[in-house]
């Protein structure tokens, strides 16, 4: 991938994605990068809320108006790509979301969960609590070819993964927050910190517990976080009737 034309000296990504380029290329930064939320009147709050915690010591290099003059029409071409989909698919907002959360969650919002495996990389979508599971990439690519033709070589995957985010939750009810922006995207991701950092959906309590506590969030944050795909998204039977319901109670119940 090329640099992009019009560098911050600092901030700015020094790759950006393009439409028919795999997400990625710059440099990592580390850390734990989302963007703060503001508001708590919603399904979404406590997921929103909790968030913030997440936020990195580098979160103070991101700024709401990074693109303010390299891409003034960001925003509002992000937002109608966002419109389009969760209108034809109401969980795709859920599952946007959720992308961001597992980006993040993984050496920090730098967009490694959108590069794909190729013959000498490894990436992180085909990790276990990712593979079929974590969905939304259609969406993120649609995006990334409207800002392409819109400001070409500016914008990062990484923001526009942060950006879509948050406007998924407001199209569907949440809260809104100015989302911080400036991040790089990543030439590399981990598979086996995927595998060992991300809740697995047949994770025991003491193992989400101490990876949630890992991160810096309590159990109540575990609990609001998990529960943000629920309220508009899907959740698989198989994977939790077990935990709630006896064999004799399931049995009786189909």
């Amino acid at each position: 991938m090329r640099p992009s034309r019009k560098q911050h000296p600092l901030r700015h990504p020094s790759y950006i994605c393009r439409p028919n380029d795999t997400c990625g290329g710059g440099l990592a930064i580390t850390g734990t990068l989302c963007a703060p939320m503001a508001s708590s009147s919603t399904v979404f709050a406590p997921a929103a809320l909790v968030l913030l915690l997440l936020l990195g010591s580098t979160s103070a290099q991101l700024s709401t108006g990074f693109y303010s003059s390299s891409c003034p029409e960001l925003f509002s071409t992000v937002k109608p790509v966002v419109q389009s989909a969760i209108s034809k698919e109401k969980r795709l907002g859920a599952s946007v979301l959720r992308l961001f959360f597992h980006d993040c969650f993984v050496l920090g919002c730098d967009g490694s969960v959108l590069l794909d495996d190729t013959p000498t990389f490894t990436g992180e979508k085909t990790a276990k609590p990712n593979n079929n599971s974590i969905r939304g990439f259609e969406v993120i690519d649609h995006i990334k070819t409207a800002v392409e033709k819109a400001c070409p070589g500016v914008v990062s995957c990484a923001d526009i993964l942060a950006i879509a985010a948050r406007d998924s939750v407001v199209i569907l009810g949440g809260p809104n927050w100015d989302v911080k922006l400036g991040r790089r995207d990543s030439r590399k991701a981990s598979f086996s910190k995927a595998n060992k950092q991300i809740p697995a959906p047949t994770s025991s309590l003491s193992n989400l517990i101490s990876k949630f506590s890992a991160k810096g969030l309590s159990t109540k944050d575990m609990v609001a976080l998990s529960g943000k795909d629920p309220s508009y998204g899907h959740a698989e039977n198989t994977y939790f009737r077990c935990t709630i319901q006896t064999t004799r109670q399931i049995l009786r119940t189909q």
